[in-house]
């Protein structure tokens, strides 16, 4: 899309509208061509012209189909959106700009984003105002005096670098240097008048012959597991189609299988849908059709376009193989109702057949040589007990109520691609309205299993600790190992519709969290239990005494810490062994056999004395403070502790891949690559202002990476559970 804006010809143009058009994938043809001091105008292909900045914010916001989110939310968001928008030009008023940076900051203390948990227009207006103040504020950003605002600031700037970087120095400069509007230079040299903005990389996706205000959409889970980062980028992408076109979207439980299902894991994914954040029209559930369901089976039966089949299960498959017709192909339908009314009952002769399809036994689509429509369970259903003895298979489901409950698009992975025909097929013979399909790539990754079969079997064989165990690629496996919600959503509809299979790296998952908690996380000290070693300090303090220091250099909204500073304190074994090594080379270098190294947060210490044990490991040190050495001069920095009752107890938890092979060939068993290590456990102590973590915060430890908190402190002799959460630069599956 290619609109005009219109702006003063003693003017600027907003920053904000250009940085909304960048992300909302709209190009820009700027004119500097209104009256001194207009408002904005934007010209529609249609001639139809909106003034105002706010309306043109709220219009390319609107249109966003990168980010459909900029601006359609539901009616709370939308409106808390329009708040900071009309708030935002305060930032305009040299009087009261830090006064706006205050008030933001502090609001920024507690959220992500301005408006719910995702980059809206309102994020943008706000930040190209500080942008576009150019020096002033940068100035700010480097007194660190509105640290949770610099933080949001750079987070912005950093996930969506390729429209805002280019963007924000080309406007700075134009402005700085006078010009009126952002401008390049033609063949000769000279500055033209006009400047397109190109839309950013992502490709505008469309669904086809989809109508504003008309699409419906479902997500279909089965209830038979919870919902894992392959089911999450369905439920996201379908997400993504119903706000791009106003339409509604449907939860629907495919709960065709007793055998597998419980309400345990319908409680479950509605829960992980929650996670997401998705919002939806209704919750309906394919055993709600099952009247109807039965009397369709019934209707084909008496068209002859069903018949009801007792050849055994693997012979069918062979025969459905090899394109060979079933010897009760051409039962009459008297024959084919009496088998029926068995296997409605669920007796012995029923417990034989199964309804089939009559539609082509010599196609080269084998989906469509007959394919099964109903069989016989006798397993009690989660919902409606022992009412049926019969149950649909998806393939003949899944069309039925996808027409009859308004569905226009459904969404299925490219893994259904040769099913597409067989939807098609089905719908035709039951004369049911057509339902479009889209479909988009499923979401591999490495060393990954993502069948809810196998899953299962690490479940039910004690390999993990349940759906939830953060060795699991599960939304609420992944969320306890410490991802944010926010990485997952990006993670996912960064991959967007794309059609292209992929195996994707679990690094770049991380790696994206890793920007999102670094620059908030509260910093703490954990020493390894095995092995520590005492330092003592000759001329340390002899009484211990207290300070408060901030949990995050950078980051104020972080707090502060209680830290003792002790004539005794400990290391780690590995950090001994450095000391020890650093004196070995001064001794053979002929220098005094010390080492200075740097106690973190603390200052310079001299290491005079090291005693070992029998088997060479350091057991003890002895040295002296000196504080006023040079931080930078010293290759040791060491993290530390006091010796002191107060310390916290910890388990450091490492998880490593459930299976050893990046990708598992088609006919491999996963049982044969099993990591027989995927989890490791590590006794440490830590800071005594660990133990007020609660369950689910997340933390770094100083030299060792980021943890969340599983297990909080309860009592002394029950040490604080964290789990290891993966920093983007894993690059092999940790032993």
């Amino acid at each position: 899309m290619d609109l005009k804006l219109l702006i003063a010809s003693d003017g600027t143009a907003p920053l904000s509208v250009l940085a909304v058009a960048g992300l909302a994938a709209v190009s820009l043809t700027v004119e500097p061509s209104l009256a001194s001091a207009s408002q904005p105008v934007l010209v529609l292909t249609n001639g139809t012209k909106l003034r105002g900045t706010n309306v043109l914010l709220r219009y390319l916001g609107r249109i966003a189909t990168t980010i459909p989110t900029l601006y359609k939310r539901d009616d709370i968001e939308t409106s808390q959106i329009d708040e900071w928008l009309d708030y935002a030009p305060i930032f305009s008023s040299g009087s009261e700009y830090e006064g706006a940076c205050k008030l933001v900051d502090g609001y920024l203390l507690q959220h992500t984003f301005l408006v719910g948990h995702s980059l809206s227009v309102a994020d943008i207006s706000i930040w190209s105002y500080l942008a576009a103040a150019g020096k002033r504020w940068e100035s700010l950003m480097k007194s660190k005096r509105f640290q949770s605002l610099t933080r949001w600031y750079n987070m912005i700037l950093s996930e969506h670098a390729t429209v805002l970087n280019d963007l924000t120095s080309l406007y700075t400069k134009k402005k700085d240097s006078g010009k009126l509007v952002p401008s390049k230079s033609n063949e000769n040299g000279k500055q033209g008048s006009k400047e397109v903005l190109k839309a950013s990389n992502q490709p505008e996706v469309d669904l086809p012959d989809a109508e504003i205000g008309k699409v419906v959409l479902r997500f279909a889970p089965e209830p038979s597991g919870y919902l894992h980062i392959g089911h999450a980028k369905a439920a996201l992408m379908n997400k993504y189609f119903a706000e791009k076109y106003k339409g509604k979207l449907i939860i629907r439980f495919d709960d065709t299988n007793p055998a597998k299902e419980s309400n345990e894991f319908v409680d479950n994914l509605l829960i992980d849908i929650k996670t997401l954040g998705i919002n939806y029209e209704k919750v309906t559930y394919t055993s709600d059709y099952f009247p109807q369901l039965m009397e369709m089976a019934v209707k084909l039966i008496k068209e002859g376009k069903a018949y009801v089949d007792d050849t055994p299960r693997e012979q069918m498959q062979k025969e459905r193989m090899d394109g060979i017709d079933s010897k009760c192909r051409n039962n009459t339908v008297d024959e084919n109702i009496k088998l029926w009314e068995e296997m409605k009952a669920g007796s012995q002769r029923g417990l034989q057949c199964c309804v089939r399809g009559k539609l082509d036994m010599q196609d080269p689509n084998k989906s469509l040589r007959d394919p099964v429509y109903y069989r016989c369970n006798p397993i009690p259903h989660h919902r409606i007990g022992s009412e049926y003895k019969i149950y649909p298979t998806y393939d003949f489901a899944c069309p039925f109520v996808d027409s009859i409950e308004g569905i226009t698009h459904a969404l299925r992975s490219s893994e259904y691609h040769d099913r597409n025909a067989q939807y098609f097929r089905i719908q035709e013979d039951m004369g049911l309205r057509k339902v479009h399909i889209y479909e988009f790539s499923r979401l591999n990754l490495v060393y990954t299993l993502l069948s809810k079969r196998k899953l299962l079997w690490f479940v039910e064989n004690g390999k993990v600790d349940g759906w939830d165990d953060a060795r699991f690629p599960t939304v609420q496996g992944i969320v306890r190992r410490g991802l944010q919600v926010e990485a997952l959503i990006q993670f996912i509809l960064e991959q967007g519709a794309s059609k292209n299979l992929n195996l994707m790296e679990w690094d770049k998952l991380w790696n994206i969290n890793k920007k999102i908690i670094d620059p908030v996380c509260p910093r703490h000290t954990a020493i390894v239990e095995e092995g520590r070693v005492l330092l003592t300090l000759t001329d340390g303090p002899e009484t211990p005494f207290v300070r408060m220091i901030p949990k995050h250099k950078k980051f104020q909204g972080a707090g502060e810490k209680a830290t003792t500073f002790t004539k005794k304190i400990w290391i780690e074994q590995a950090d001994a062994k450095a000391i020890e090594q650093a004196v070995a080379k001064a001794i053979a270098e002929k220098k005094p056999p010390t080492v200075e190294v740097t106690l973190m947060d603390w200052g310079n210490a001299i290491v005079e004395e090291i005693k070992k044990d029998s088997d060479g490991n350091v057991t003890e040190l002895i040295g002296k403070l000196h504080l006023e050495g040079s931080v930078k001069a010293t290759q040791l920095k060491l993290t530390w502790l006091p010796e002191i009752n107060e310390l916290a107890p910890l388990t450091l938890v490492e998880f490593g891949y459930l299976i050893t092979k990046k990708k598992l060939d088609e006919d491999e068993d996963f049982i044969d690559v099993l990591n027989p290590d995927t989890k490791k456990e590590i006794a440490a102590v830590g800071d005594a202002n660990m133990k007020n973590l609660k369950r689910g915060d997340i933390l770094q430890l100083e030299r060792k990476g980021y943890f969340r908190c599983d297990v909080p402190f309860i009592r002394p002799t029950k040490p604080i559970v964290l789990y290891a959460i993966p920093d983007g630069k894993q690059t092999a599956p940790p032993k």
